[in-house]
């Protein structure tokens, strides 16, 4: 697809208020326990945010796939706000015993997320395989296509909208395989992650490849960490895409200077947006740009 640097389309914000990595050694501002989390996305909420992308914590702080935790976290958020509640697939990475080397959470675990209760909006998929390397540890990040597939068609089954993350062009090209085999409808929704290690860099060239790549009549947000975080989404603004932030992505919210809130992150996308002459989507708007029923 073509970008449109003269879209005054309104932009989908998506706050992912945790994430599976980091804790609160990064930032004692990071909401970990349920209560946290569904305050920190009522908050987003306010500011502009209709998405929250959400990982869950045990009582230690650690990730976990435990459908009690995350019962627990997608039922007080939607008591508390009427966002998309969209739930990251890949979990995150744990030390499974003490001591024990870091490693992402299994597919068995990734597929029981379709039994969460009361049930999200959203689901992720992780569109292709790939080498994770974090500051938290390295791992094989498995995302076949099989088990995309059946993890789409349990999506389907159960209603879940679907956000497709691609780390690279290739992971573009799984998804149209998907789409041609009849598994994945149009339109598509992605999301561009750059700058994670062992997928594409952060670069305007990476970004502007990868958006020439989607399906036509896509949507797509951009997802950046670090230090590429700010001007990595100004970009995506500029492009007609949409956006996503939050303290899973950045716990700056300048160079020296720690966040203090998932609110104060979606402040800075809504002013970014404003500038170019685009409003925030409304939860109503975001569920029809999505196909969420």
């Amino acid at each position: 697809m073509k970008p449109n640097l003269l879209s005054t389309d309104k932009v989908i914000i998506t706050v992912a208020i945790t994430g599976g990595l980091h804790g609160k050694e990064a930032n004692p501002n990071l909401p970990t326990s349920a209560e946290e989390q569904a305050q920190a996305a009522y908050d987003a909420y306010n500011a502009g945010a209709s998405i929250v992308h959400i990982h869950v914590r045990d009582e230690q702080g650690i990730n976990t796939p435990s459908l009690d935790y995350y019962n627990k976290t997608v039922r007080l958020i939607g008591e508390r706000s009427p966002l998309i509640r969209q739930i990251g697939n890949g979990i995150g990475m744990r030390a499974k015993t003490p001591g024990a080397k870091p490693t992402s959470a299994s597919l068995e675990e990734r597929m029981n997320l379709l039994n969460i209760t009361p049930r999200p909006e959203m689901m992720t998929v992780n569109a292709g395989s790939f080498e994770f390397r974090s500051p938290v540890g390295n791992d094989i990040f498995d995302n076949s296509l099989e088990f995309n597939r059946q993890f789409i068609d349990g999506c389907r089954t159960k209603g879940y909208g679907l956000e497709l993350e691609v780390y690279d062009p290739s992971h573009i090209a799984n998804m149209v395989e998907l789409h041609e085999r009849g598994v994945l409808e149009s339109p598509m929704h992605f999301s561009i992650v750059l700058g994670i290690k062992g997928g594409a860099p952060a670069s305007v060239s990476n970004l502007t490849h990868m958006v020439s790549e989607l399906p036509d009549d896509s949507g797509w947000q951009v997802v950046t960490v670090g230090r590429y975080h700010f001007r990595s989404n100004a970009m995506a603004l500029a492009m007609g895409g949409n956006v996503r932030t939050g303290m899973e992505d950045t716990v700056f919210i300048d160079k020296a200077t720690p966040v203090t809130s998932n609110a104060q992150l979606v402040e800075r996308m809504v002013a970014l947006a404003r500038a170019m002459g685009r409003e925030p989507a409304t939860v109503e708007e975001a569920r029809a740009a999505v196909g969420i029923r």
